[in-house]
């Protein structure tokens, strides 16, 4: 993922480019390297913009105490996309599980949603393991 040149910096929940000016999740040239947002300090955090072979599930309120729900384990084993990276969202109560996979509409239900194209995702880069 970090090879991708889709990353930004974060002001809140809203994407901002390496210079602090807003981010587009539809404008590349908006984008920047990891590198470049590592060094940056526009913003609060950085994030990653979904498309282009990279999807995210964002899981909402599937950690308690650092256990994912039963709930979660049903929707993880239903990935079927190559799983890249497993993080802790920012409220340490999610999970957002990174995936190789072409660009398609999104889904949402009560766990949260899923995306492929045209999203903003802030990143923790906090491991999940479990």
């Amino acid at each position: 993922m970090t090879s991708l040149d889709r990353w930004v910096r974060a002001d809140g929940k809203r994407p901002v480019t390496v210079a602090g000016r807003a981010a587009s999740s539809t404008n590349r040239r908006t984008w920047s390297s990891h590198a470049a947002v590592c060094e940056s300090t526009a913003g609060d955090g950085m994030g990653v913009m979904l498309g282009g072979g990279l999807g995210c599930y964002d899981l909402d309120g599937c950690l308690i105490d650092g256990h994912l729900t039963d709930e979660a384990r049903r929707i993880i084993d239903t990935i079927t996309a190559p799983i890249l990276f497993t993080e802790v969202s920012v409220s340490g109560r999610g999970l957002h599980i990174f995936t190789a996979e072409p660009e398609s509409k999104a889904a949402q239900g009560a766990w949260g949603g899923h995306y492929s194209f045209g999203r903003f995702i802030r990143t923790t880069g906090i491991r999940f393991t479990g």
